[in-house]
């Protein structure tokens, strides 16, 4: 029988109906198409697509399961690596990732990993997750800085491996990222707080408010923990600097995402929101944080929302899967354009910006064609509102703070490949010590500092 060459569609909100509202955007598989894509899976005895999953999810045993209709079986095997599948099935840049490697490349479509990731742990959820098994505790103790996607998935293997574990939130919600910095209709509030319950359900104590750095140092939990992992994140957003930026109606990425998230005006138009954008939105940048805030002004009622990109649409960092939706939506792509400054009004306020045309030169350090500008091409566009996506730094609050960690040019935190820092029972993973990354790196980030903080704690006894 002939493999299908191409996925099986899933089902999603017709574009001029999400754009007025920030309900999920795909509705996921059925059963029935679950088993199909299921079935396109060769079984290859090599297993190419587990080279390219951080978290090392036992790819063809969970779809094998599919296959047969043994979704709890599914649902075991992943879990068994991988604690936020429903957040991994719905962010993960899975195409560059385990489809990348796909065999069904050389004649089609990769099988949907992802959507059947996503599919099993929507499964799991509405029927009701198994409460997980209970560890024989070790008596060791570990300290988790940040409730972000690394530190929730080694606290999640940590507590599978009996230790005690304590993770510490600045803010008054779960998730990091997860929560403030990823729009609702991308990853519902409600699929996070369902896989922090499972973590808490292994054993984790979550602790809120509590700012590491500030209110208490690593050196003083260490006073009580045997081990700490620091997972901070990339909170530290990245300017333009240009002439401007300081105006009324310029915001970094970070904090335009962060109001629209913890102000509930993902809850926009049922409740009214103190986020205002104005008519005109421009978003500068063109990856997945950009395609969320242009995507994000439309569904608080821009008229206009821009991209506004200084190289061609083939340098996009962006997911295609998250540019296609953009363009859908109606986002306005200004490509090969840069802005100069940022113009204002006589009481402080955005009115438009001053952008110059580029044209592609050689590659640069990143691989890609460098963009130098066209001299005499500026023009002129107004706006009401700017956004700032170009990209984030490593937290520095901790590692400002922490006597003799090793920290790196960039302010991240210097590891091993394993999370291990000069300080032996200080460990770091995912933004803060790689800088601005994927949800998924992070968590394979997680996973490999808890099997070396595991391997520390042994070797104390």
């Amino acid at each position: 029988m002939a493999v299908r060459k191409t996925k099986y569609e899933m089902p999603e909100q017709p574009p001029k109906e999400r754009i007025k509202n920030f309900k999920e955007v795909p509705y996921g598989y059925d059963k029935e198409t679950a088993i199909k894509e299921a079935k396109r899976c060769l079984q290859c005895k090599n297993k190419p697509c587990m080279e390219g999953c951080p978290v090392e999810i036992d790819i063809p045993g969970f779809i094998g399961c599919i296959a047969e209709g043994d979704f709890d079986k599914a649902a075991e095997i992943i879990k068994s690596k991988n604690s936020l599948p429903a957040v991994s099935g719905r962010v993960c840049p899975y195409e560059g990732q385990c489809e990348g490697k796909c065999t069904l490349l050389k004649i089609g479509e990769p099988v949907g990993i992802g959507r059947l990731e996503r599919f099993i742990a929507d499964y799991e959820r509405e029927k009701g997750v198994k409460p997980p098994k209970k560890v024989k505790s070790t008596g060791k103790k570990v300290a988790v800085v940040g409730s972000g996607p690394a530190g929730l998935t080694c606290a999640g293997d940590l507590a599978k491996r009996g230790h005690g574990v304590t993770v510490f939130e600045a803010l008054h919600a779960p998730g990091g990222v997860l929560m403030y910095g990823i729009p609702e209709f991308r990853l519902p509030k409600a699929i996070v707080n369902a896989e922090v319950d499972y973590i808490k359900k292994l054993g984790v104590d979550v602790k809120y408010d509590v700012i590491v750095g500030k209110t208490i140092t690593v050196e003083e939990l260490l006073e009580e923990y045997d081990a700490a992992f620091i997972g901070t994140g990339a909170g530290l957003p990245r300017w333009l600097r240009i002439p401007g930026e300081n105006l009324d109606g310029v915001y970094s990425a970070n904090e335009f995402l962060t109001r629209v998230n913890m102000m509930k005006a993902y809850r926009f138009p049922e409740y009214d929101t103190p986020v205002k954008i104005g008519k005109i939105v421009a978003t500068f940048g063109a990856g997945n944080v950009a395609m969320d805030c242009a995507r994000t002004s439309l569904r608080l009622g821009a008229e206009k929302s821009y991209i506004i990109y200084r190289r061609s649409d083939v340098e996009m960092p962006a997911r295609d899967e998250e540019i296609e939706h953009a363009r859908e939506e109606g986002v306005i792509f200004k490509l090969l354009t840069n802005p100069v400054k940022f113009i204002g009004d006589d009481k402080g306020l955005l009115k438009e910006v001053e952008c110059i045309k580029m044209k592609l030169g050689e590659p640069d350090d990143s691989g890609r064609r460098r963009p130098i500008p066209i001299p005499d091409s500026e023009e002129t566009i107004k706006i009401d509102t700017a956004l700032v996506a170009i990209g984030q730094s490593p937290n520095p609050l901790i590692p400002q703070t922490v006597k003799n960690l090793k920290i790196g040019k960039w302010g991240n935190i210097e590891t091993d490949e394993d999370g291990r820092t000069n300080i032996p029972n200080i460990f770091a993973g995912g933004d803060i010590a790689t800088g601005a990354a994927t949800v998924i790196l992070a968590m394979g980030a997680g996973k490999r500092a808890a099997r070396a903080i595991d391997k520390y704690l042994k070797s104390k006894k």
